[in-house]
């Protein structure tokens, strides 16, 4: 018999997560933008826009230590606080160092919600359905990143940049009250070995490749969510580049749903195999983009890829280590997404700037045999 995975507890973590996501994905799109309106140069605009990342890039050990030793429902809750704060005062200011401010508050309670979140849910989750618990967490995250930017740029478009704020700091509310009804605190899980003394981590070694990992099959996405519509437009392709990521959206939540019980029982090594193919026929797309097809060849093979690994890899990340030490496997697993966030777009401008843009996904292959190279390095560790 299948043990029972939406527990009440489980589904009300899950919706909270689909809000933290929405309250930081609805600022993200809009906010350099919005600093250029108010007397920021572009160059300002974009360390405003990325000191966020930066932030949580910085914090994340701490952030896990804490999730290891603190309750999730507590840190959750100042997290939340802090992402309340940060989308209330956007709406309030004009000030750029204020809002400088503003974006490092907003990073901290990213950053607090990211890892206590998923560390919080993978405890709730009976250890033989973990692999499938995480995809549907990961499944609502993706949610939030499709919906978040797409509302949010329709709401300043046709409303103003204030709206996409309000709206931001509503779902932050939403998550605080939610949080509310989840019975289970998230307790710190004791050691197995109680005369072990609990040091200050950095990161967990065991999940070090697995971050690498995520990085590479990451930095293809991030730089194509940077960089898409100018590719097309430089290319002179015949497609929107709009309805690439509503399209990845799509196809990632059928199959996430439907593979759901496989994340427990197939090998890690096999979805390496499978997600492989799928960011190579991916970049095949996007390197021939001349028409809705390939777009949504491309769409499909970035959601086999680096969609699917994603979920794959938070679950192996919480797999190689004891339940005590999940949270600084969660922060390590991050720190891993930060860096593809931060290095997607970097690897995408020096690309385009040194070379032709029909090389832009030609380039990106190289990420293909890196990964198996990290995969075959940490095999053992990994199988």
């Amino acid at each position: 018999m299948k043990t029972k995975l939406y527990t009440p507890n489980v589904t009300l973590v899950l919706i909270a997560s689909f809000f933290y996501m929405m309250s930081s994905m609805l600022i993200t799109p809009i906010i350099a933008e919005f600093t250029q309106n108010i007397g920021a140069t572009s160059a300002i605009a974009g360390l405003i826009a990325g000191i966020m990342n930066i932030t949580s890039l910085l914090l994340r050990p701490i952030a896990g230590n804490l999730t290891d030793r603190i309750s999730k429902y507590k840190l959750t809750m100042i997290g939340a606080s802090f992402l309340l704060l940060a989308n209330l005062g956007y709406g309030l200011t004009t000030n750029l160092v204020i809002i400088t401010a503003l974006r490092i508050i907003n990073g901290l309670g990213y950053t607090l919600c990211s890892v206590c979140m998923s560390t919080w849910i993978a405890d709730l989750l009976p250890p033989n359905r973990v692999g499938a618990g995480m995809g549907i967490y990961g499944l609502a995250n993706a949610l939030g990143m499709a919906c978040g930017p797409a509302i949010s740029i329709s709401l300043y478009k046709h409303v103003s940049h204030q709206s996409s704020f309000w709206l931001a700091a509503f779902c932050s509310l939403l998550l605080i009250i939610i949080i509310q009804f989840v019975s289970n605190r998230g307790l710190p899980t004791k050691s197995t070995k109680p005369t072990t003394k609990r040091h200050l981590q950095i990161v967990q070694p065991k999940v070090v490749p697995i971050a690498i990992i995520l990085l590479l099959f990451s930095l293809p996405y991030f730089a194509t969510q940077t960089y898409l519509v100018s590719y097309i437009a430089q290319r002179h392709f015949s497609v929107s580049a709009g309805i690439f990521f509503p399209i990845y959206a799509i196809i990632l939540l059928v199959l996430r749903l439907s593979m759901r019980d496989l994340f427990d029982r197939v090998p890690f090594k096999t979805f390496i195999k499978i997600s492989l193919i799928g960011n190579l026929v991916g970049l095949l797309g996007l390197t021939h983009l001349t028409n809705w097809f390939f777009l949504i060849i491309s769409t499909l093979g970035l959601a086999v890829g680096y969609g699917l690994m994603f979920s794959i890899c938070q679950a192996k990340a919480l797999m190689v280590v004891s339940p005590h030490e999940h949270g600084i496997a969660n922060s390590t697993f991050y720190i891993g997404v930060d860096l593809g966030m931060s290095l997607g777009p970097i690897t995408g401008g020096l690309i385009s700037n040194f070379l032709p843009i029909s090389w832009f996904y030609p380039m990106m292959m190289i990420t293909l045999p890196l990964i198996v190279i990290v995969y075959w390095m940490n095999r053992n560790l990994l199988a």
